[in-house]
């Protein structure tokens, strides 16, 4: 096959070099990871991080169309004008690629990359975001009778791939023999054992195990290098990932492909699915350090975006930089983190409150830039759940940050008055879900709708919230939940959200349910990466999401590695498992499990007061359940009790009083530090 005429780019062959990749952590990084997982055992056979640094191949597809494959290392020959040969990783991969070769006869030797299996050929996905002249290909001379190596040039590294081609183009009878093909791993730089997971979690259930195993080494691969951002402005033809994202040594972003940059609602998702499994906390820290060094200090506004993208114009991502500081500081209890930011917090406080400018006490959204979706400011639904969630969150945050001018009450009494008004003007009683906004629009989003669940805009016990759970059912399908505000998308950014709230109000299978639907289609997609969460994608099925609404009709470039679609994972620990914590680093706690159809399931994660871990078991007449959390912690129980007149419970052997837990729907008693043992019986 002739060369491609829209981008050339070529590099010289190294001769003879020797390839070392002697460092267990990214060049010249510090390795400042963990050494080992916090809770080793069987579960561990899920996790899709690769075990060192350099990763190979698993094997080579003898065609496109076909699930033939030969083993690598193995018989790799270009053989011609336009012959492949087509390389599978396994994984979801990332980093520097390394070619060792044998050839004779003069030409050019191609390389291609693509996170999904349809576009496999002499032409990688997009990512440059151009939307010109597209990724194209690596190219680099070959001469007669040569042997040599040839390295990915640093700029040149790829964020995101799983399928790598190789093929030649000469004009001359030119035969080269691929004798290695190896791939220095960029991500999570600063640890040596990419996998020493902090947190775990393992059911009976091997499908919803791999789903939350696909979220946790999603957010591994958008740990990355700090040098690493897409460039900024884009290059037209081919790709530059050579962009200064912040401070530190790895930052968290939204993509491993693309964008390569921080995105704070994409942190939303992914940063709560970050603690609860890898645990890289630094990497969150050095993302929302990048928000409040480029926060503009006269206005308050935080940028849509970090560097070098640095967009801005956006209320709802303004807001989500400033719950992602609860969230980070909620993980870690990083308090000097805090009250080193906590003047430019204030300013961006003041500047979301002066937007709330409607009679009604309603926000005005003038900073529309958001997720994708189409319909944006005005009084929009979706960003005043966001902003109640900020005065909530805010307000927990003044009382960390040691305030004493009463912020944190008058913060909640505005959370208070705006949750009036958001039922009171943009709820649609005759058909049972939130409106767009508070005028006589028939649009009924799935985001502020999951959004009124999730954060609490609604009781979680009241009828309200038990049609909304049931309403979002119209926007399903077979393969996930269709957003009515991006139609014919399905955004597992938002479904995060949805599974969240169905959870929230204790319509456990329908999260469940939802789950299986949309990532389970997606980690059995025969051409996905089968180790990642996808960014979206369309309801027939196909990789067009967002294609008329910026991605300019381009399904290639849709991200297979995106963080915030990882909400699944976040949601099986804190909601199935039903451990999470409920102030700073988990001085206290809570356990409330949810069975649904699962008939057992542990995990558990740590911050820095130690190991938090649960385990429940389904039994012929109840139920057992331990923990084990932090000596000198607190928590509250809220286990569910049984359907039956009489039931005994024990806690370390010793009966409590059925008086004490009779005629309710959940059992809610006080725990203590240390490991326990819990028994419900009929």
């Amino acid at each position: 096959m002739a060369p491609k005429t829209m981008i050339l780019i070529y590099f010289n062959l190294l001769i003879c070099v020797s390839v070392s990749f002697a460092q267990s952590c990214w060049r010249d990084t510090i390795c400042s990871g963990p050494a080992d997982t916090a809770f080793p055992g069987v579960w561990e056979d899920n996790i899709y991080a690769p075990a060192s640094r350099t990763v190979l191949p698993k094997l080579i597809l003898l065609s496109i169309n076909s699930n033939a494959t030969s083993s690598f290392p193995g018989p790799a020959i270009l053989l011609g004008n336009g012959s492949q040969t087509l390389f599978d990783f396994g994984i979801e991969v990332g980093g520097i690629v390394t070619v060792e070769y044998n050839s004779s006869g003069n030409g050019s030797l191609g390389l291609a990359f693509t996170e999904a299996k349809n576009y496999i050929g002499e032409w990688s996905d997009s990512s440059n975001g151009a939307f010109e002249g597209g990724d194209g290909a690596l190219y680099a001379n070959v001469t007669s009778t040569y042997s040599g190596t040839f390295v990915m040039p640093d700029i040149r590294l790829r964020g995101g791939f799983r399928y790598m081609t190789a093929f030649l183009v000469t004009n001359d009878t030119t035969t080269v023999s691929i004798t290695n093909v190896s791939l220095e791993l960029s991500i999570q730089p600063t640890w040596s054992n990419l996998r020493a997971y902090q947190g775990y979690f393992h059911s009976n259930d091997e499908l919803l195990n791999r789903i939350w195993y696909s979220g946790a080494y999603t957010v591994q691969t958008n740990a990355v290098p700090v040098n690493t951002g897409r460039q900024i402005p884009v290059v037209t033809m081919g790709w530059a990932n050579n962009g200064t994202l912040g401070p530190g040594d790895t930052i968290i972003v939204d993509g491993a492909k693309r964008d390569r940059a921080v995105w704070p609602g994409d942190m939303g998702v992914a940063v709560p699915s970050t603690f609860v499994s890898i645990g890289d906390l630094a990497s969150v820290k050095n993302a929302l350090q990048t928000m409040y060094n480029t926060q503009n200090l006269t206005s308050g506004a935080f940028d849509e975006s970090g560097p070098p993208l640095s967009q801005m114009g956006s209320d709802t991502y303004h807001m989500w930089t400033m719950i992602g500081t609860y969230n980070y500081v909620l993980f870690t209890n990083d308090t000097n983190f805090l009250l080193q930011n906590w003047e430019g917090y204030l300013k961006a406080m003041n500047f979301i409150l002066a937007k709330v400018t409607y009679p009604s006490g309603l926000l005005d959204v003038t900073g529309i830039r958001d997720w994708g979706r189409f319909q944006r400011g005005f009084n929009n639904s979706e960003a005043q759940m966001i902003l109640y969630h900020t005065l909530i969150t805010g307000s927990s945050l003044a009382t960390w940050a040691g305030d004493s001018t009463g912020l944190s009450k008058n913060w909640t009494s505005r959370a208070a008055s705006l949750q009036t008004a958001i039922n009171t003007y943009c709820f649609d009683t005759p058909y049972g879900l939130f409106k767009d906004n508070a005028s006589t629009t028939s649009l009924h989003p799935q985001d502020a709708n999951a959004f009124s669940l999730f954060f609490n805009v609604v009781n979680s016990n009241s009828s309200r919230a038990a049609n909304i759970s049931e309403n979002l059912l119209q926007n399903w399908t077979p393969i996930g939940a269709v957003a009515p505000e991006l139609p014919e998308n399905i955004s597992p950014f938002i479904s995060s959200f949805e599974i969240q709230g169905h959870f929230t109000v204790n319509q456990t299978q329908r999260g469940l349910d939802l789950i299986r639907r949309s990532w389970g289609w997606y980690i059995n997609n025969a051409n996905g990466t089968g180790s990642t969460v996808v960014e979206g994608y369309l309801q027939n099925g196909t990789w067009g999401y967002r294609s008329n609404r910026g991605y300019d009709n381009d399904a290639s470039y849709v991200s297979h590695a995106h963080g915030w679609s990882s909400g699944p994972t976040t949601a099986l620990t804190t909601y199935i498992l039903g451990l999470s914590i409920t102030s700073p680093a988990g001085e206290t706690w809570q356990l409330a499990p949810q069975f649904g159809d699962l008939t057992s399931v542990q995990g558990g994660f740590t911050t820095g007061l130690g190991a938090f871990q649960a385990a429940w078991n389904i039994t012929s007449d109840g139920y057992t359940m331990k923990y084990s959390v932090p000596a000198g912690t607190k928590g509250v129980l809220i286990l569910p009790a049984l359907n039956s007149s009489g039931q005994l419970l024990q806690i370390d052997g010793k009966a409590v009083n059925e008086a004490q837990i009779a005629g309710s729907s959940t059992i809610v008693i006080s725990g203590t530090g240390g490991s326990h043992c819990i028994v419900v019986e009929s």
